[in-house]
C-alpha cells in the first residue's frame, strides 16, 4: 500500500461535500480548528450548494472532489460530512493524478465509498475519522480530534481499550480494510468491492433495522468475505432498530454468531463510527490487532 505523505504545518488542505448538503455554519469550526494546526483551508467552490438532500448536482460534487485530486498543492481532502451521494460520482471520478501525488482522503459514514474504491483499486492508504460536521468550537481536544491531528501529522497510532462484549481471543497482523457496513454491502459487485482476504475488517453502522444488520452479514458470509479475513473489529453499532416482533439478537450478537466458526479474533464496540467518540483508523494500512484481557490496535 502507499503511504500519502504526513502533513506539515503550512500545508493546504481541501474540505469538499461529496454527499450530504452542508453549511457554512456547520463546516466554521472545523476551519478553525485546522487553522489553530497552522493548516491553509481551502473550500471546494460549490460546498454550499444543495440540490434535495444533496450538496449540489451530482456534477457539483464530482467538480469539487475532481479539483482537489487533481490539485498538487493541496495535501489532504476532508470530507464535510456522510449521508449519501458518494456512489453516484464515484465511477466520474479520474484517479490518475491522484495516484501520482497521493493525499490523505478523511472522513468516515458515505466516504465508505472512496475508502474502499481507493485502497482496493489503487493501492492508496485513506483515513477513517471524524469529520467537520463533528467538530465543535468548545471541544478541539477531545479524543476523536486529538486522533485525527495524529494520523494527518505522522504520529503513531495505538489503542489500548477495555473489553465491553466478549468476542474472540487471539493476535493477527493484517491490512486494515472497511468502514460502513452498508455501504460496504452496497458495492457488492462493483468495481469498488472489498477485497478482504487475509485482511482485518472493521465494520460500522447506525440506524439500521437488526434484521438487516443480519441479512448484510449473511451476504458477506455467503460471498466469502467473512472466512478469509485475519480479524474483525465491529465499530459502533448505534440507534439500532427493530420491529413490532423482536428479531431476537442484538448487532453484537448478530455479528458474533456470523463469525463464529473462524479462529481470528474478533472484538465489539470499538469507539469509531457514529458515536461519540470516533477514533481514527488507517484503512489499507498494515495493523496489528490483539483481543486479550483487552483490545489492542496498533499501525
Amino acid at each position: 500500500m502507499i503511504q500519502p505523505s504526513y502533513l506539515m504545518k503550512g500545508d493546504k488542505i481541501g474540505i469538499v461535500a461529496p454527499a450530504r448538503s452542508i453549511t457554512f455554519e456547520e463546516v466554521l469550526p472545523s476551519i478553525k480548528l485546522f487553522q489553530k494546526w497552522d493548516l491553509e483551508v481551502v473550500l471546494g467552490t460549490y460546498i454550499f450548494s444543495s440540490e434535495n438532500q444533496f450538496a449540489g448536482s451530482d456534477f457539483q460534487r464530482m467538480a469539487d472532489l475532481q479539483q482537489m485530486l487533481d490539485n498538487p498543492s493541496i495535501k489532504a481532502i476532508i470530507c464535510a460530512r456522510g449521508g449519501y451521494g458518494t456512489v453516484r460520482i464515484i465511477d466520474q471520478l479520474d484517479f490518475s493524478g491522484f495516484s501520482e501525488n497521493p493525499k490523505w482522503i478523511a472522513g468516515y459514514s458515505d466516504v465508505t465509498v472512496l475508502h474502499a474504491h481507493i485502497n482496493n483499486r489503487l493501492g492508496i492508504e485513506t483515513l477513517h475519522s471524524i469529520m467537520p460536521v463533528n467538530i465543535k468550537e468548545t471541544d478541539f481536544e477531545n479524543d476523536s480530534v486529538m486522533s485525527l491531528k495524529k494520523a494527518l501529522f505522522g504520529e503513531k497510532l495505538f489503542y489500548n481499550l477495555p473489553i465491553t462484549f466478549q468476542g474472540k481471543s487471539g493476535l493477527r497482523d493484517g491490512i486494515l480494510t472497511g468502514g460502513n457496513l452498508s455501504i460496504i454491502y452496497s458495492l457488492m459487485g462493483t468495481k469498488s468491492e472489498l477485497n478482504t482476504d487475509g485482511k482485518v475488517l472493521f465494520l460500522e453502522d447506525v440506524d439500521e433495522y437488526l434484521y438487516h444488520i443480519d441479512r448484510m452479514m449473511m451476504n458477506l458470509k455467503r460471498a466469502g468475505k467473512l472466512a478469509v479475513l485475519n480479524g474483525l473489529i465491529a465499530g459502533g453499532m448505534d440507534r439500532m432498530k427493530d420491529n413490532e416482533v423482536p428479531f431476537g439478537k442484538t448487532a453484537r450478537e448478530i455479528i458474533s454468531s456470523a463469525v463464529a466458526e473462524y479462529d481470528y479474533p474478533v472484538c465489539f464496540d470499538f469507539p469509531a463510527g457514529h458515536g461519540d467518540v470516533n477514533l481514527s483508523l488507517i484503512l489499507g494500512r498494515k495493523v496489528r490487532f490483539s483481543v486479550t484481557e483487552n483490545i489492542e490496535v496498533g499501525f
